[in-house]
């Protein structure tokens, strides 16, 4: 179905957008780090567990933080559970669990544009998407490779390609 789809793009959107952000944090991340002291060192897997050692403070606000942006992007975008609930079960919906966007909620779109980068034409809009997709493909397979490498070797990215 139509909304099916519109979860599903949602999903991949999200996914590939922290995706993008994380890539480059594993490459920044493990050859530069100026907060807490430079006492962050090491494979980029290990970064948030230290963290979490020496700034509990952090993790608090980091939760806090992710939890009131994810609430936003609820707020902006998914219909209330209930009635998403009883919307999905009128139409026959199955395996939504609750989960439906609203009609004049574009996946992805909340609105945060502060530098007014947006196209405003449609087929600039579509263009300018389908690059947001493919390279946000391309980055939750890089960091899987990433992360993968890691834990196997337990060495920087930088280190395994003897670029330390």
């Amino acid at each position: 179905s139509v909304e099916e789809v519109k979860r599903f793009r949602e999903a991949e959107v999200t996914h590939g957008r922290v995706a993008m952000l994380a890539s480059v944090g594993y490459l920044v991340g493990e050859n530069f780090h100026p907060l807490f002291g430079g006492a962050i060192t090491g494979p980029a897997n290990t970064h948030l567990a230290q963290v979490e050692h020496v700034a509990p403070q952090f993790f608090f606000a980091l939760a806090v933080a992710i939890g009131l942006s994810e609430t936003t992007r609820a707020l902006i975008g998914w219909v209330p559970p209930v009635t998403a609930m009883t919307t999905n079960q009128e139409k026959g919906e199955r395996g939504a669990f609750g989960a439906l966007l609203k009609d004049n909620y574009y996946p992805g779109d909340i609105g945060f544009d502060p530098l007014g980068l947006k196209p405003t034409s449609a087929a600039e809009f579509a263009e300018i998407q389908t690059k947001e997709l493919q390279n946000g493909r391309l980055a939750m397979l890089a960091v899987a490779g990433m992360c993968a490498q890691e834990q196997v070797n337990h060495m920087t990215i930088f280190g395994t390609l003897g670029l330390n």
